[in-house]
């Protein structure tokens, strides 16, 4: 939003200084015109013998002493000709992420070091989209200058003691001028891009500014054409001084011979409308769908005579005017001073810089220095810092004196001597109770030791535990199939291997690995997938082999080491038949049983038993996960008959987390204590019987206790 606070807009031009102060009435949404100067340079800066060291603060004295700038903000400008202004098409990029990619591109584009100019951007046109977040359709101005040439121009400012509250390239501050003031753009209203767009040319003494725009997208472009081009065709073509020629060029409609004023500068009007034609064209060439409708002339040398009727002959398609009042402004005293009239059109720039400082512009881009309003913006806190020190000291004592007046009310002899003894006894007491303290820490220490000597003696047993339950698990014949010879119908399984190493985090470590193959998560019980081991804990490996086939398919291969081996580690308990005593087996702590890798080999078998398990092919039975067999040393008897058996060999792995006697012991009384509790048979009492026992009974081949 606008401030109401005063604004003078300042330049300091080749030709003198001009300065504007405006004033935003928010109320009737109006810009007033409070005041304005012009002081014009004994000499223009451009020549030979001028010293603009000298000219400036001289002029700028004077203006100070004309003028008082004590509490509004001042906006200068520096000349566009030194200045670099760029103008980007970004891709589509995240809006978060435009600042990066506007550095990358200053670096591309700015021909200096960062470090050593000052830049500011802002973005022309683009949209952003909402689903995406990306901005698309983007243009960025990007805008700089060397950090000299700044510090150079804001000098006799600050010589003065004068505060900059922003500093404008120029071409920007005569665009903040032509879309505020002719085309009546405001800050709030939706940016049209449109088609229509307007040059403005700010003949100065050396150059012309050409600015084209149409409210929203900015072209400016440097003509190093200017009044100075014009004086000088006279002195040659005349024969005159600088200042005679100049006087001439200012007055030559009043001149004895004007017709031979005109044509010794008709060669400079030639080049001047040749370049801006050039221009023009460019601009086309780049905007296909760009049409100029209106040229708008500003600065003092846009008074030379005839230079407006001849641009308005030679673009004959656009209509060339001259700013002849403030369209946007208000302020009688101002706007019809005659000084004012007389230099309306070198006002353009200062005009613009008071519009930005106001608000009142979609330009918010500055060279001020950063340490600058850095400084100034500590200074600025300085009182209130001061303020709030001063609060804060102010409740400290009164905090504070309270308490004085009570120390001092307490501070008698004979409390002074209650305080004393009170202390003494405090400080015995808290003697007493450290002493206790340490004694009570050498007893738990002692106690620690004797238990670290003495104790061990209930884990002595566990992983003993653990092998005498493997071995329960194992299956076994039993009655009638004791008598069997042949190696498939034994109920055996040979464990060649047991080896057990601790995790110290059970599911990282072996869970999530072992449940990745397709064995090891196919093996696993349903429950126990689902809920796998947490903390630390051992894992068991058994590698083992068997022969056995029975007639189904599930009693042989890996699928009798399924129903016997693994079913049974799943089991609280295991009791074999013809043993009064049962074994804990998932109460010491085993879960997550499951086949890991398994093996089938056809080998030749010798009923006789004189050579040993060979492969079919002859060669000594090997196993990938125990290497190869030894073989007997002989080649195999040709009159032996073999039979070929199948051998599966496996490997078995469970986690194991220790439990101890009393922990078993207090789950089983909480399980008993459960509703319709006691389900887990206690120790001694025999299993009830399975179709693999009846069958084994009976004669046929079982599994004990699956």
């Amino acid at each position: 939003m606008a401030d109401s606070q005063d604004v003078w807009g300042i330049e300091i031009g080749q030709a003198g200084l001009k300065a504007i102060q405006l004033r935003y009435a928010g109320g009737a949404d109006q810009v007033l015109a409070m005041d304005y100067d012009y002081v014009p340079f004994p000499k223009i800066l451009s020549q030979p013998d001028a010293i603009p060291a000298e000219l400036i603060p001289e002029a700028l004295e004077t203006f100070l002493e004309r003028k008082d700038v004590h509490g509004a903000k001042v906006a200068i400008s520096v000349p566009g000709p030194t200045s670099l202004a760029r103008f980007i098409n970004l891709p589509p990029v995240e809006t978060n992420k435009v600042a990066e990619i506007v550095k990358y591109e200053a670096k591309q584009q700015i021909p200096f070091d960062l470090d050593e100019v000052i830049w500011d951007y802002q973005k022309i046109s683009g949209s952003v989209d909402e689903d995406s977040g990306y901005m698309l359709n983007a243009e960025v101005g990007l805008f700089a200058m060397k950090r000299e040439q700044v510090f150079e121009t804001l000098q006799p400012f600050l010589d003065k003691g004068l505060e900059i509250d922003l500093v404008q390239i120029a071409p920007l501050a005569l665009h903040n001028f032509v879309c505020y003031d002719q085309m009546g753009v405001r800050v709030d209203d939706e940016p049209i891009d449109g088609e229509e767009y307007t040059i403005v040319l700010d003949m100065g003494t050396d150059n012309t500014t050409l600015l084209i725009t149409n409210g929203v997208k900015i072209w400016i472009r440097n003509v190093p054409l200017g009044g100075n081009h014009f004086t000088r065709a006279l002195t040659k073509d005349m024969k005159l001084t600088f200042s005679k020629a100049e006087h001439l060029k200012c007055n030559a409609t009043r001149a004895p011979d004007p017709r031979a004023v005109f044509k010794a500068l008709r060669p400079v009007f030639d080049d001047y409308v040749s370049e801006i034609q050039r221009s023009i064209g460019y601009f086309a060439s780049v905007n296909r769908e760009a049409k100029i409708v209106k040229v708008l002339g500003v600065g003092n040398g846009f008074k030379l005579a005839g230079l407006q009727k001849f641009l308005q002959q030679s673009l004959r398609d656009m209509e060339v005017e001259r700013t002849e009042t403030l369209q946007a402004a208000i302020g009688e005293k101002v706007l019809n001073a005659s000084m004012f009239q007389d230099n309306i059109l070198t006002f353009a720039v200062p005009y613009g810089l008071a519009l930005q400082a106001m608000e009142l512009t979609r330009v918010h881009t500055t060279l001020l220095p950063r340490e600058i309003a850095t400084a100034r913006t500590i200074r600025k806190k300085k009182p209130w810092a001061v303020v709030a020190a001063s609060l804060l000291l102010a409740g400290l004592a009164i905090d504070v004196l309270p308490r004085g007046c009570v120390d001092h009310s307490v501070r008698n002899p004979a409390v002074m001597a209650a305080a004393k003894g009170s202390d003494k006894v405090v400080g015995d007491f808290n003697q007493t109770k450290s002493n206790f303290d340490g004694q009570k820490s050498a007893f738990t220490g002692e106690i620690s030791r004797q238990q670290t000597l003495l104790g061990g003696s209930d884990r002595r047993d566990l992983v003993p535990e653990v092998f005498r339950a493997i071995n329960e698990c194992l299956p076994r014949d039993v009655g009638n199939q004791k008598d069997a010879q042949g190696l498939t119908q034994r109920n055996r399984i040979n464990i060649t291997h047991i080896v057990h190493k601790r995790y110290g985090d059970l599911k990282t470590e072996w869970f999530d690995k072992v449940i990745g193959t397709s064995d090891g998560s196919g093996y696993m019980d349903d429950e126990e997938r689902k809920a796998p081991p947490s903390g630390s804990g051992y894992v068991f490996t058994l590698i083992g082999e068997h022969f056995h086939k029975g007639a189904t398919q599930d009693d042989q291969l890996q699928f009798y080491v399924q129903k016997t081996l693994l079913s049974n580690l799943r089991q609280d308990y295991m009791q074999q038949p013809g043993t009064s005593k049962q074994v804990e087996v998932r109460r010491l702590g085993i879960s997550h049983a499951t086949l890991v890798q398994l093996q089938r080999d056809i080998v030749n078998y010798d009923p006789t038993g004189r050579v040993r398990l060979t492969t079919a092919g002859g060669a000594a039975a090997t196993s990938p996960m125990l290497g190869t067999a030894r073989s007997t040393g002989k080649a195999a008897r040709k009159d032996v008959k073999f039979i070929k058996v199948d051998k599966t060999t496996f490997r078995l792995e469970f986690v194991w987390k220790p439990t101890m006697v009393a922990g078993r012991k207090d789950k089983q009384a909480a399980a008993d204590n459960q509703p319709g509790g006691g389900t887990t048979p206690p120790p001694g009492t025999p299993p009830p019987a399975t179709p693999a026992a009846a069958a084994g009974a009976a004669g046929g081949p079982q599994t004990p206790g699956s």
